[in-house]
C-alpha cells in the first residue's frame, strides 16, 4: 500500500525525541516538542513553517518535496532543543 505524503512525514518526524503530532487549526497537523510547535501539514498538499524570521508554506508535490519537508522539520526541531537546552532553568 502505497503512503501518502502526509503519512510519509508523520512516521519519520514522530521518531524524533520529544516530537508528537497533535491536532492543529482548522484540521491541520501541527508537530511540537514540549510545548514549541516546529511546523504543520495541510493534508498531503502542503506544509508550513515558522522560523524566528518569517513564515512560509511550502507544497508537496513529489517524494522530493517530503524529503524538503522533514529536512526543514528537521531543522526546527534542532532549533527547540537548542533553545531547551540552553535556556535557564528554574531548579
Amino acid at each position: 500500500m502505497t503512503q501518502t505524503a502526509s503519512e510519509k512525514i508523520v512516521e519519520r518526524v514522530t521518531t524524533w525525541p520529544g516530537v508528537q503530532a497533535r491536532p492543529g487549526r482548522g484540521g491541520d497537523l501541527a508537530f511540537v516538542i514540549e510545548r514549541r510547535e516546529i511546523g504543520r501539514l495541510h493534508g498531503s498538499r502542503s506544509a508550513h513553517f515558522g522560523s524566528p524570521k518569517r513564515d512560509w508554506e511550502r507544497r508537496i508535490d513529489s517524494d522530493d518535496d517530503v524529503e524538503d519537508v522533514i529536512a526543514q522539520l528537521r531543522l526546527n526541531y534542532d532549533r527547540a532543543v537548542r533553545a531547551r537546552d540552553h535556556s535557564p532553568r528554574s531548579d
